[in-house]
């Protein structure tokens, strides 16, 4: 991999996520080269790809180029590489384009999908992880209402019941978008079809839906989602699944074409690092200054990274986007302390609140002293992920996407756009997303 050279140190960043493109941000200007890798040339908003699932957003409209950030931005490159494995001792990145040498490695490799080992529900779940799957899954749903007009009776009805695994932010506000669809635009789309028919149920492992939130706000989730119409099963777990029958760990069978998977998620650890800084859900277990475990230079952020040294999290900083945001601020700042031969300050991670939407008018918002649900909480989510996607056309595009359906109830987006099979198949089975 050739980069020009440079008299100043540098510094690789694995993985373009928030965490990632954070650090390359807040590090900009600064007496390093800065390099970032990443297998995309473009940064993905991870909290709508639903919404490109649902036909509510096109996958332009959430995803912004690498190269277009950093345009001004001295000593700053990007490689669209794969990275295939690290040697910590002679500071050299293996990538599917050669081998890069780094004085300071930082790694934002994100998670991925968790099957629990369960090969068929690799094979035949649809997973929505990436833009790239999130588009496959907006195919998939609109085929199948497709098909469903060429069949009757209990075909039919497999093609109309989606079945979700996970009550977790993702399940939810997908289950309530497929339920508003349900309601107000598939019929007119549709009207052969018998809607009244169309299942969307929901499972979840734990005792209520968003458990990582209070119980009030997971109360008012669940109230929302029946009141929708979603059929919800709670401290039930998807055993298996064929492609045509979903089994669930209580013995109960659903017939069902469809099953997005929402329940788990796993750590990209990187091939190289030793075997014993493998922690709890596959992540790499770091220092209080984000560093691995007794490798120097090398650092981990983000959903890949698990630090018990922050003493209000000892088991670990929840999966967040915030909390990559703020350790790549973190590993910044103590970048820039390092060339004022400075001492290192350590993470904490400030806890600035969890949101979710489960319908139009219908959101659970908690902030560190109050909780507030509804409208008011709807708007509170709708301004923080339009504040934080990038770019003002994009902004622009989703805010005028989303206002367009909330007035017509039409979401204009509703095309089977494709490559070849082979391709989907390769896209939907890799767990990595660097």
């Amino acid at each position: 991999m050739e980069l020009p050279d440079s008299p100043h140190e540098r510094i690789v960043i694995i993985g373009g996520g928030f965490g990632g493109l954070q650090l390359a941000k807040s590090l900009k200007n600064t007496p390093y080269q800065i390099v970032l890798i990443d297998r995309h040339n473009f940064h993905q908003f991870q909290p709508l790809f639903y919404q490109v699932a649902t036909s509510g957003l096109e996958p332009s409209s959430i995803v912004f180029p690498f190269r277009k950030i950093f345009q001004k931005v001295k000593r700053f490159h990007f490689r669209l590489a794969q990275v295939r494995n690290i040697d910590t001792e002679n500071k050299v990145i293996q990538t599917n384009v050669g081998e890069l040498k780094y004085d300071h490695c930082v790694i934002a490799t994100g998670a991925g999908n968790n099957f629990f080992g369960n090969e068929n529900i690799q094979r035949y779940a649809q997973p929505m992880k990436s833009i790239n799957q999130s588009l496959r899954l907006r195919n998939l749903i609109l085929e199948r209402f497709e098909e469903s007009l060429n069949f009757h009776g209990a075909e039919q009805l497999k093609r109309l019941t989606i079945v979700i695994a996970g009550g977790g932010p993702t399940g939810v506000e997908l289950a309530g978008t497929l339920a508003e669809m349900k309601k107000f635009v598939l019929p007119k789309d549709y009207p052969e079809l018998d809607f009244e028919q169309m299942k969307i149920i929901l499972v979840e492992g734990s005792s209520r839906v968003l458990s990582a939130m209070s119980e009030e706000s997971s109360k008012k989730a669940h109230q929302y989602l029946t009141e929708l119409g979603v059929e919800l099963k709670i401290q039930t777990r998807v055993n298996d699944y064929d492609g045509e029958d979903v089994v669930l760990n209580n013995g109960e069978h659903i017939p069902s074409k469809t099953m997005i998977w929402a329940a788990g998620i796993k750590a990209n650890f990187i091939d190289g690092l030793p075997e014993d800084s493998r922690s709890r859900g596959n992540r790499i277990a770091v220092n209080e200054f984000c560093e691995v475990q007794d490798r120097k230079d090398v650092y981990a952020i983000g959903d890949v990274a698990f630090m018990t040294a922050d003493e209000n999290y000892p088991e670990g900083h929840p999966q967040l986007a915030q909390v990559a945001l703020q350790q790549g601020k973190l590993v910044s700042k103590n970048f820039i302390r390092r060339t004022k031969n400075q001492d290192r300050v350590p993470f904490k991670y400030k806890n600035l609140g969890t949101m979710a939407t489960v319908g139009r008018n219908k959101a659970v918002v908690e902030l560190p002293n109050r909780k507030f649900f509804g409208f008011f909480a709807w708007l509170v989510w709708m301004f923080v992920h339009l504040r934080s996607i990038l770019g003002v056309k994009n902004k622009f595009i989703v805010f005028l996407n989303w206002v367009w359906n909330y007035w017509t109830y039409n979401l204009s987006l509703r095309l089977i756009i494709k490559r070849n099979d082979e391709f989907y198949e390769t896209k939907r089975n890799e767990s990595v997303e660097v």
